[in-house]
């Protein structure tokens, strides 16, 4: 952290998080296949997918996990104004006291949020750590993604996807996946191939839907 970091959060982050609803709030969704889940869960999405989940789940208090680092400290204040609860931490850096943070959170009744491959992939192969999350918060594991027919596609990892103004959104939730509480290590690898399979496939779906081909990581 620099001395005048605090000074730039403070004031980027209201515009920032300004932008961010303006832009997205811009796009409309013209289909959704799947259904919410009636109680608390965890939600999980791809990293690539991100941006436009700021919006559909913004102000409905999901607690979302958000890395240690300068750039995350950035990130937390926006996410803050854009309504979401967060702890601190990522499979670099935090990991464990930050998914016993998100557990117990869960455990008092929110939903939290988490990208299956972030935050530096590889893209698209699931990490372990959101099956260990919904086993241990006793919650099902809802898989969640998206797709629009116009975007930037970013030259990073994952090809991160941002939504044009006015795009059209297609949404699609996944069966909830739910991990038995009382459950072998090695078995947990069958859940987390159970999610990467569940999140390609909903992915895939919308953007066949809608016609577009998405890289999804640096060649």
């Amino acid at each position: 952290m620099k001395w005048y970091d605090p000074i730039l959060m403070n004031v980027i982050s209201l515009p920032g998080a300004g932008i961010i609803k303006l832009l997205l709030s811009s796009c409309n969704i013209v289909y959704i296949e799947g259904e919410d889940f009636p109680g608390n869960a965890l939600y999980v999405s791809w990293h690539q997918r991100m941006s436009f989940l700021a919006r559909f789940f913004s102000n409905k208090g999901l607690v979302i996990m958000v890395s240690q680092s300068r750039d995350g400290e950035y990130g937390a204040r926006i996410a803050k104004r854009l309504g979401f609860k967060f702890v601190r931490g990522s499979s670099s850096k935090g990991a464990v006291r930050a998914m016993r943070e998100m557990i117990r959170l869960i455990k008092e009744g929110n939903s939290a949020g988490i990208l299956a491959d972030g935050p530096v992939g590889p893209p698209r192969i699931a990490k372990i750590g959101s099956i260990i999350i919904a086993q241990k918060s006793k919650v099902p594991i809802i898989p969640i993604s998206w797709g629009c027919d116009r975007g930037w596609v970013l030259n990073s990892w994952d090809r991160y996807l941002i939504p044009k103004p006015f795009s059209n959104i297609v949404i699609r939730y996944g069966e909830p996946i739910f991990v038995p509480e009382h459950v072998s290590p090695k078995r947990l690898e069958v859940y987390r191939r159970k999610l990467q399979d569940a999140l390609n496939e909903c992915t895939d779906w919308c953007d066949c839907l809608l016609g577009v081909n998405i890289p999804w990581r640096k060649d």
